[in-house]
């Protein structure tokens, strides 16, 4: 069943949304492959910190584009997913541009709603290096799935919520 995101509990309702999106993600088997966490900090917008160390480097000793990829995609979901309280959401596009390799260190994704909330929404995202240098950017569509977010192990909310 869908949250109540209106009216007065909108901001309680909207933070325990949050809240249980930040478990999805932290859950996700494939998020214990990398060292980062989101945070949700708005209505449709996210930042996931990662850590970038050599063992996800190319041959070359820069971050492989796989990296970046999934840091932008993830940021630019979780944006987008605030948005959506009862569904999953699923990338159907995502096109990225790359301007600077990442030689390693914490990397800052930051994603932010953009425009839709029915069917399709669209997101974007960049990363930033340490030095608060934009290194790439991207652009997502999201579509909702049929998989409904309380059916998901690491999406929950506290009782009552």
């Amino acid at each position: 069943m869908p949250h109540d995101l209106t009216g007065a509990g909108a901001s309680e309702g909207a933070a325990l949304h949050w809240r249980a999106l930040e478990g999805l993600y932290a859950s996700a088997p494939i998020n214990h492959m990398f060292r980062s966490q989101l945070e949700i900090t708005g209505p449709g917008l996210a930042r996931i910190t990662f850590l970038v160390e050599p063992d996800c480097f190319h041959a070359a000793g820069a971050a492989h584009g796989t990296i970046y990829f999934k840091m932008l995609d993830d940021a630019a979901f979780y944006a987008a997913n605030t948005h959506v309280t009862d569904r999953f959401l699923l990338t159907t596009s995502f096109n990225m541009h790359l301007s600077k390799p990442i030689k390693g260190g914490r990397i800052v994704a930051e994603g932010r709603w953009v425009s839709g909330r029915r069917r399709v929404l669209v997101a974007e995202s960049r990363l930033l290096d340490e030095e608060g240098e934009e290194v790439s950017r991207g652009t997502g569509t999201f579509m909702r799935s049929r998989i409904a977010l309380s059916s998901l192990p690491g999406y929950s909310l506290p009782a009552g919520g």
